[in-house]
């Protein structure tokens, strides 16, 4: 959608003209501009670079036949990883725009990066986030480098101080271990072909245990062979283990990730892939020391464990344990006899105590007395049970007589009778409780009447 300036209040008509404000103009340009041709990306030579105080850069971009000034602000220069100068070429992204206050026509940056190596370090992130995302730099797929490989490889430039630098190392460390080098061209046309030439070659082979593929340092041009896609196939497809040692410890290449171990430069690359030989016979004199002293100290721990079984091998022979039994089968036969004779003597001790206590605790004596009193006292119990009888006679016969004075048999003895009802059963004191007709029965002395109520007598 094409830019609209905003309306703003017509100017004072003169004649019925409209007449534009310089202020007017320059802000409907600037939004003529801006809405026009919004982010630009733009290529050119940089010239008349300055940095105020305020940390803004200002600077013109030109080519051979025009030129337009830049203005790229702190919170964007400060994200930018070079540093423009007079005479670089460079490659921007840019906001068109008008500086009102002097009508300029300007440019504002928001990225900046060297012409040349910009387009590579593009090249580079694409191919390094394609490969990222097939899984060929994942860290489960790198291969442990061997601790004492049998030969190595070495892939680089025959006449480059790379080779100098890893076969000094390698020759310093561990001069017994051989090294096979497969020549190739490091930089320019046609070399990562030929390095991943050579890393199929060396895999194929399979004529050493680990290879290193060196370089030494350069730009990003000099080293953008080791950024090839080819290569970094090579080097996963690779059966051996591969150490990458190209450029110096800032370099970073896609053959770096692709490989099983990344060395910061080709020293250091050896450093990784052998042991160091002194340090390695330091180490095996050490264990030999340690070794020698374990066997010695289990000799010597064999030979106590042998003097001592001998010892006690000679000390459980059979006769000797039996003259050890029988003298211990005479002792324990004595001190069983001289046992046997405190236990009897003890029991007949025992014995005769209990013998006495029995005799003194027995009822002999103690019967024999209570015989006599117990005759005595019979003698006394029949004239006592014959009083005693004589007694309660007395009181029997006095007390049945006063028994009989009071009771009701001996009334009816005298001519009365017990008159009740027979309905009721209840006895009767008083005739009025009798109805004419009633039926009462009278107990006598001797049986029984029954009878009717004529009439009631008062």
């Amino acid at each position: 959608m094409a830019w609209r300036a905003p309306s703003l209040p017509p100017a004072s008509p003169r004649d019925g003209r409209d007449v534009y404000s310089v202020s007017r103009l320059n802000r409907e340009a600037r939004g003529l501009i801006e809405g026009g041709l919004g982010i630009v990306w733009l290529e050119g030579e940089v010239s008349n670079f300055a940095r105020p105080a305020s940390g803004h850069w200002y600077f013109s971009l030109k080519d051979d036949s025009a030129q337009v000034r830049c203005a790229m602000f702190r919170q964007r220069n400060t994200l930018v990883a070079v540093q423009p100068r007079d005479g670089m070429q460079v490659l921007v992204r840019a906001r068109v725009s008008l500086y009102e206050p002097r009508g300029d026509f300007q440019l504002i940056l928001d990225h900046l990066e060297e012409a040349g190596e910009g387009e590579l370090r593009r090249r580079f992130e694409a191919l390094k986030r394609r490969l990222e995302a097939e899984g060929l730099f994942a860290t489960e797929r790198k291969r442990p480098i061997p601790g004492l490989p049998r030969s190595i490889g070495v892939i680089s430039s025959p006449t480059g101080a790379a080779l100098r630098d890893v076969l000094h190392v390698l020759g310093r460390r561990f001069p017994a271990i051989p090294v096979i080098l497969y020549p190739v061209p490091v930089q320019g046309e046609g070399a990562a072909p030929r390095i991943a030439a050579a890393l199929r070659t060396a895999s194929d082979r399979a004529e050493t245990d680990v290879l290193i593929l060196a370089r030494g340092g350069g730009s990003l041009e000099d080293l953008w062979a080791f950024n090839e896609e080819v290569v970094a196939r090579a080097i996963v497809a690779s059966a051996i283990p591969v150490v990458s040692a190209v450029g110096h410890e800032v370099d970073f290449t896609i053959a770096d990730m692709a490989a099983d171990l990344r060395a910061p430069t080709p020293s250091a690359a050896a450093e990784v892939v052998v042991p160091d030989a002194a340090e390695w016979f330091r180490s095996l004199e050490a264990s030999r020391r340690r070794l020698t002293g374990a066997l010695r100290r289990r000799l010597a721990e064999r030979r106590e464990t042998l003097g001592w079984a001998a010892r006690r091998l000679k000390q459980l022979h059979p006769a000797l344990l039996l003259e050890r039994q029988a003298q211990r089968l005479d002792e324990l036969g004595a001190r069983l006899a001289g046992a046997m004779r405190g236990e009897i003597e003890l029991a007949s001790h025992r014995l005769a105590r209990r013998r006495a206590e029995l005799a003194s605790a027995s009822p002999a004596a103690r019967l024999a007395g209570l015989g006599g009193r117990l005759g005595v006292l019979e003698a006394r119990l029949a004239p006592a049970l014959t009083a005693r009888l004589e007694s309660a006679r007395s009181r029997l016969s006095g007390t049945a007589r006063a028994l009989h004075a009071v009771s009701p048999l001996g009334t009816l003895e005298r001519g009365y009778a017990i008159v009740a009802l027979v309905e009721s059963g209840r006895v009767l004191t008083d005739a009025s409780a009798a109805a004419a007709g009633a039926e009462i029965e009278a107990r006598l002395a001797r049986g029984r009447l029954r009878a009717r109520v004529l009439r009631r007598l008062d």
